[in-house]
This record gives C-alpha cells, sequence and structure tokens, in this order.
C-alpha cells in the first residue's frame, strides 16, 4: 500500500528520511522533491527495482538515461572516470544545484549499465534528497515524472502526484510544490562543453 509523507526542507525529519531510506533499501520506488522537478527513485544497487522503474518508463534498462542522484561530489569516483581540473571547477561551482552533468562512465558502474560510456549526475540543491542519499550510503537512480498532460509537463503538487501515482510507487514524499522547470543537462565529455538541454541552472557557470 503507497503511501504520502511530509518532510521539511529546512529541517527534514531524521525518522522520516529513515523510513524513505528502508523502503529503498527493501527495493521500493519512491517519488521525492529536488531543486528542479519531482523525480521518481530508487537504489542504484537492486536490479529489481531499476527494472520496475524502467517498465513504468516503457524503456530497456540498459538503454535508459537514467540520473544518479549524489549527495555531494566525493561519490563521484565510485562511477565516474578521473576527470581533469577544468571539469571538476565547473562542478564544483555549480552543485549543488539544478543540474545534470554527463560524464565518462567507469568500470564499475553497476552491471545494468555497464554498456553505456556515460552517467548523468546530479546533486540537488534540496536537503531531502541529500539526506536520503547521504543515509542510504549510494546514489539513486532517477528520472523525472512527466505529465501526460501536454500543457503541464511536469506536475508540482504532491497531493496530486500521489493521486496519479500511488498504484505505480511506494512512498511519494511531500516536500511542498515542486518546480516546473527541470535541470540543465550538460555534457562534459567532449573537449568543451555542451548544452544538451537548457533548464532551470543558468549557464553562468560554464
Amino acid at each position: 500500500m503507497s503511501e504520502i509523507i511530509r518532510i521539511y526542507e529546512d529541517k527534514p525529519s531524521e525518522a522520516a528520511i529513515k523510513k524513505v531510506v528502508e523502503v529503498l533499501l527493501n527495493g521500493g520506488l519512491v517519488i521525492y522533491p529536488t531543486d528542479t522537478v519531482y523525480g521518481l527513485g530508487c537504489d542504484i544497487t537492486n536490479s529489481r527495482a531499476l527494472e520496475k522503474i524502467a517498465k513504468i518508463k516503457g524503456i530497456k534498462l540498459e538503454k535508459a538515461n537514467f540520473s544518479f542522484v549524489c549527495s555531494d561530489l566525493s561519490n563521484l569516483s565510485d562511477y565516474v572516470k578521473q576527470i581533469d581540473t577544468s571539469t571538476f571547477k565547473i562542478l564544483k561551482r555549480a552543485l549543488p544545484g539544478p543540474y545534470t552533468f554527463i560524464l565518462p562512465g567507469n568500470n564499475d558502474l553497476p552491471k545494468e549499465f555497464r554498456k553505456k560510456k556515460t552517467v548523468g549526475i546530479r546533486i540537488p540543491d534540496n536537503n531531502i534528497a541529500r539526506e536520503i542519499v547521504k543515509l542510504l550510503g549510494n546514489p539513486i537512480v532517477s528520472t523525472s515524472i512527466h505529465d501526460e498532460d501536454e500543457v503541464i509537463e511536469y506536475s508540482t503538487d504532491p497531493e496530486l502526484i500521489f493521486e496519479k501515482w500511488q498504484n505505480k510507487v511506494d512512498l511519494v514524499i511531500d516536500g511542498g510544490y515542486g518546480d516546473n522547470v527541470a535541470s540543465t543537462i550538460i555534457d562534459l565529455t567532449g573537449y568543451e562543453p555542451e548544452v544538451v538541454r537548457e533548464g532551470k541552472g543558468s549557464l553562468d557557470i560554464l
């Protein structure tokens, strides 16, 4: 039975964060707030949960472009090849923030993603998301929750999100109204940074 829990971003309750992490550790799917739109996430180490998200999105898992949500830059070396100083400076300037950075993946990626040459890394400027990842001990694999309504691309009201998703996910976090503009996606795998999608994050960081 799915449920919705309220967590306050300025002071996330330890007990509530613990509850979310338990759901993730048990292979559950969670909808959670970020500094942009609400995301659908699961534990990166849980194959069954990864399959469930891919199925919801209607794509094959190995072809999916999911983001890895980290709590800070210290997780990077777990999944990303060594990066040069200029790339690291961009990451330091921009994160935490409303960006997804495409970086070269290394050989330690979970087996489901080994065929991929790159990974999308996200460190949202949102205490709820970062506290969950911190307590979980590894990244969450995440994707934005789109709305079927062509006019509204993303749902922003947690109550409405719950109504719509309660049969597909185990937990919805009500962290207040979400944004309706997604993250800016920047590819840092080439010689020059390439903007793949302009979203909420300013390009002044480049």
